[in-house]
């Protein structure tokens, strides 16, 4: 089974695609890590990047695309992975999609976990008062802002892969325990 996990920043991503790991034996692929290992490895395409990320720049989407591209061929990828972090736009989906049809593979679901606005700042001014301020991430003007780049950007994929007969809808508002429920009825459905 192959995914995307969308959502905006604190929907609890990373939260639920550990538990998919751990419960359905996929692969969760950051592509901020697999970079930092392509760099590592010194593949053709990690060569590549690395020249681009000591400039300072963002690596360019056919590059990322072919980072993936070796990445699922790994043998740990056999029953499928979940993306997070990429696409986040939609020229980045469209590159995905061809590249996984040149490998014969399919993307199986889209899972947007959605969660308010409202309530993802409430929670992030709250632990920032709980914890006294101490995590550099508990501060809502830097989510608002993290909120802001998701609507604008990574959003638009919503109905791109609604198109598709792809996105699942899970609501994140649920405790962690009912939203990995829900993803695995979306999955089943």
């Amino acid at each position: 089974m192959n995914l995307i996990l969308l959502g905006p920043p604190g929907a609890g991503k990373g939260t639920q695609a550990e538990r998919m790991v751990a419960d359905l034996g996929l692969i969760q692929l950051s592509t901020g890590d697999m970079l930092r290992a392509a760099v590592a490895a010194g593949t053709d395409v990690g060569r590549q990047a690395k020249v681009i990320m000591d400039r300072g720049d963002l690596v360019p989407d056919e590059i990322v695309v072919g980072i993936i591209a070796d990445r699922i061929e790994e043998p740990d990828c056999k029953n499928g992975f979940i993306l997070d972090g990429f696409p986040r736009n939609t020229a980045q989906a469209k590159a995905l999609d061809v590249m996984l049809t040149e490998k014969k593979l399919t993307l199986d679901a889209v899972l947007e976990i959605r969660v308010d606005d409202k309530i993802l700042i409430s929670r992030i001014e709250g632990r920032a008062r709980e914890s006294g301020g101490e995590r550099s991430d508990d501060n809502a003007e830097i989510l608002k802002k993290r909120l802001a780049v998701y609507h604008d950007q990574t959003a638009p994929l919503l109905p791109y892969y609604e198109a598709q007969n792809r996105l699942k809808v899970v609501d994140g508002m649920l405790s962690i325990d009912a939203v990995s429920k829900e993803i695995k009825k979306a999955l089943n459905a």
